[in-house]
């Protein structure tokens, strides 16, 4: 933080000043020009896009626009109603009614004023649907596929999208169409070939790079806003880190960055807005503030994510919240990638257990991915380790599914599997007891759990943690699976093993904020002139997570809230 000096000079000035260049960012600054005020993007990375190209792409926002047309009906009331029981007290009443009203709006309006175009989920259900106000539904918003070609070169800066949301880490596909392909439902032959022949068939694309140009989940989100920022002229600037706040009388004015090894100082006339994701790629911070163990490399964020605007904000005299938080999920480390790999999918399919060092169950498998890595760490101790946990599935469940980096084995069999696969990563035994002797578990312990989950797959009733009872668990299950689409016995060899990571898709934690968007201080006073959204911001969803999507829905709300204040009509 520096306090400016009447004398002080700048390089450039501008109304709106938006640090970072994910969905939340982008928002603001689309929002913020459409008002008349001139915005400037800066993006420390050499690629645009942050963790939001990286992710799903999906955004949870209750009472949207599109949910009529997909059978599901809501109303602001129930909406609230469902927020305020599962955050418990955590977030402030003016916060969430602020998210209900203006996360609808914002939808209708980027739909209507930008390139944006979302389809609603409705058999995508909120995480917990049998809490009061809970959907089946619909409040879970996607967008549609985009032709890259549209943004020309500009493409090749988008940040590339996680390998797990792409077939064969080349083919980008929707969530809609990942659903038909995983339970094979009527149709999913055609889509793959269509797909593929898509894919294929861009000799353009192919020429210049295996990138594909049919983007999908959240390269097809922060291309629709890419190219809506461009056609309006907005400039983003690479390679430019945000280095400190610059003050006046108490009031942010502007930004030291450094830009080609030069600081450049940019006058923000009404308002700067760090949008610039959290600190899970920072190692340091995170066994400062997290639970502990936890390492950077377990994340499925953004490398660049290393708290710059948490820090900036600090200097600046911002109160902090939720620090010890993330948006938790279950990860795998797979050799050669430089991102970790959430297992969404995989531990809701039948036929596979998540266990401790003792080999004991924890966890419903297939709850919400933060529960089960809040279960690993209340789980957690020293006569019962359980960071890291393992997964354990048998030669069915390979033959039959695709898991971390690997199909299933109908298509990849074990000996086409990459030797650091087999070497260290994948383990198999032909018995229980060695592959739990492999995976450093209690034999005993795990041929007990074992016995118990094939009698519940006989019943269809998990006794122990009601896996396959909530219709958000079923909904990745296997349909064609009896009684319960979520349990199948483990019991045909060879058995395989997988160690299973407390990691996340970002940190939850940061600047407090106020329902404005404006970062407070210590004492509950707005610092005027700064807004902080998204990760690098204390989450409007408290300790839980209502639904897919209530990262970057949350982040594009507070985003086009944070314009609307700093540039009113």
């Amino acid at each position: 933080m520096s306090d400016s000096q009447p004398t002080t000079t700048w390089d450039y000035t501008v109304d709106v000043l938006v640090v970072g260049s994910g969905g939340g960012a982008m928002t603001a600054a689309l929002c913020a020009h459409d008002r008349g005020a001139s915005t400037l993007l800066i993006e420390k990375d050499e690629y645009y896009g942050g963790s939001t190209a990286m992710s799903g792409g999906a955004l949870w926002i209750p009472n949207n626009h599109l949910m009529k047309d997909a059978g599901v009906e809501d109303t602001p009331e129930e909406s609230l109603e469902y927020m305020r029981r599962i955050t418990r007290g955590d977030v402030p009443e003016d916060r969430l009614r602020a998210y209900v009203r203006y996360g609808a709006e914002m939808v209708e309006w980027l739909c209507e004023r930008s390139r944006l175009e979302l389809q609603a989920l409705p058999e995508y259900a909120d995480y917990y649907p049998e809490v009061p106000g809970g959907k089946p539904g619909a409040r879970t918003i996607e967008p549609v596929n985009f032709d890259a070609r549209l943004l020309g070169d500009t493409f090749y800066r988008m940040r590339e999208p996680a390998l797990q949301t792409l077939i064969m880490k080349r083919v980008a596909m929707t969530a809609k169409q990942g659903h038909v392909l995983l339970c094979r439902s009527p149709g999913w032959g055609r889509l793959t070939f269509r797909l593929m022949a898509g894919y294929w068939m861009d000799i353009g694309g192919r020429l210049k790079s295996k990138r594909d140009r049919n983007l999908a989940l959240g390269n097809a989100l922060i291309g629709m806003l890419r190219l809506s920022l461009m056609e309006r002229d907005v400039p983003l600037w690479l390679k430019t880190r945000a280095r400190e706040l610059i003050l006046e009388q108490g009031r942010v004015i502007g930004v030291a960055a450094v830009r080609d090894g030069e600081t450049v100082r940019i006058r923000a006339e009404k308002g700067v807005v760090l949008g610039a994701g959290g600190f899970e790629s920072n190692d340091e911070m995170r066994k400062q503030y997290l639970p502990n163990p936890t390492r950077a490399e377990w994340t499925c964020g953004s490398p660049c994510n290393t708290g710059d605007p948490i820090r900036m904000g600090l200097e600046a005299g911002a109160a902090l919240e939720l620090m010890d938080d993330a948006w938790w999920g279950p990860t795998t480390v797979v050799p050669g990638e430089d991102r970790a790999r959430m297992l969404v999918v995989e531990k809701s399919l039948p036929g596979c257990v998540f266990v401790n060092a003792l080999g004991e169950r924890f966890v419903d498998e297939a709850a919400p991915y933060i529960d089960i890595v809040n279960a690993m760490y209340r789980s957690h101790k020293p006569e019962a380790p359980c960071v890291p946990a393992f997964m354990v599935f048998d030669a069915v469940y390979r033959r039959k599914y695709p898991c971390g980096p690997f199909l299933q084995s109908s298509q990849q069999p074990d000996w086409m599997l990459p030797k650091e696969l087999k070497q260290g990563y994948l383990m198999k035994a032909d018995t229980l007891a060695g592959l739990a002797e492999q995976l450093g578990v209690d034999p005993a312990g795990l041929e007990a759990t074992v016995r118990k989950m094939n009698e519940y797959a006989r019943t269809g009733k998990d006794l122990d943690f009601h896996k396959g009872d909530s219709l958000y668990d079923r909904y990745y299950g296997d349909a064609n699976v009896k009684p319960n689409p979520c349990l199948a016995p483990i019991e045909t060899p060879p058995f395989y093993g997988l160690e299973i990571e407390a990691g996340d898709l970002g940190t939850k934690g940061g600047l407090k904020t106020d329902a404005h968007a404006r970062v407070l201080n210590e004492a509950g006073k707005v610092i005027p002139g700064l807004y902080a959204i998204g990760n690098c911001s204390a989450s409007v969803m408290g300790r839980t997570y209502p639904g897919a999507g209530s990262t970057i829905g949350p982040s594009m709300t507070f985003g086009y809230i944070a314009a609307l204040d700093a540039v009113p009509a």
